[in-house]
């Protein structure tokens, strides 16, 4: 497996860090964090001696008081989402078939906790899942009572942004729930998008390049995958929603209890990966409604 060097150029505690749970700790939660990751130490060091850059510009920035772009330093709350699917089918002419799995996620950003959300299907679509992960998203946000803070989205599908950002919504509902060309797939998905927009008072949006180099954006990917894995031909796997509390920064700690073996520490190990973080997030019910 290929080395990774985290540079955290602006977070809590800026670095170079081995590994991905060493670096969450310090940008979840921060304002405007810059971090990326490279494969080789020299990257890194290149990459932190830079000077801090002001965020990009949203490709797809959009609110509903103005359309100058936005970055995440002027918003509180970071949601990604994705969806996928393995569509077997997926050659010139085929389609998705009824046995093929798909599943959306959502990670929710919050200055002092993480949300995250997942579930699959069979025979659905990638634009259905996408959709799904975005319509969830805003759902659990409006539970949350999270609808008059400043919020980005941040999404590799075009498909979803171009219809909320570039006015395909409001003609889809103008015509009825249709599109000019015919039928609306996944009309049902789009009218709850419609019904959840409104309640909310401040959204941004930022276009990612899928399964790159943001951070966020493959966790969702990996996470919705994990959802397919333990997907069974008896059904699809549930709903799942997991919170993760951000702790305050701990103090040193005492020699007595650096002296404790290992099975005393209340400290996990930095070492966790990815994967292992991912399964921890399925331990409550989550209902896609």
């Amino acid at each position: 497996m290929a080395q990774k060097y985290y540079a955290v150029r602006k977070g809590k505690q800026p670095g170079i860090y081995r590994t991905w749970p060493e670096t969450q700790k310090q940008v979840n939660g921060y304002s405007g964090a810059q971090y990326k990751s490279f494969t080789t130490e020299a990257a890194a060091q290149a990459f932190m001696q830079e000077s801090p850059s002001k965020p990009a510009h949203a490709r797809f920035a959009h609110t509903k008081s103005a359309s100058t772009a936005t970055t995440a330093a002027q918003t509180t709350i970071t949601v990604y989402t994705d969806g996928g699917s393995r569509n077997t089918g997926n050659v010139a002419g085929g389609h998705v078939r009824v046995a093929d799995k798909a599943a959306w996620a959502y990670r929710i950003e919050l200055p002092d906790s993480v949300e995250t959300g997942s579930a699959g299907e069979f025979g659905a679509t990638n634009n259905r899942m996408e959709i799904m992960a975005f319509r969830n998203a805003l759902q659990h946000l409006v539970d949350l009572g999270q609808t008059r803070e400043s919020i980005l989205f941040v999404l590799d599908s075009q498909y979803v942004l171009n219809a909320v950002t570039k006015g395909w919504l409001a003609g889809w509902k103008r015509r009825g729930w249709k599109r000019s060309a015919g039928p609306l797939v996944n009309a049902e998905l789009w009218q709850d998008v419609d019904r959840l927009l409104p309640q909310f008072t401040d959204l941004h949006y930022r276009w990612t390049k899928g399964h790159a180099t943001n951070q966020g954006n493959v966790f969702v990917d990996h996470l919705l995958n994990q959802t397919m894995d333990q997907m069974t031909k008896s059904g699809a796997k549930p709903a799942s929603r997991s919170r993760t509390t951000l702790a305050a920064p701990k103090a040193r700690p005492t020699k007595a209890a650096a002296a404790k073996p290992d099975s005393e520490m209340t400290h996990q190990s930095a070492e966790q990966s990815v994967a292992d973080i991912a399964r921890s997030l399925r331990d409550l019910p989550f209902t896609d409604d």
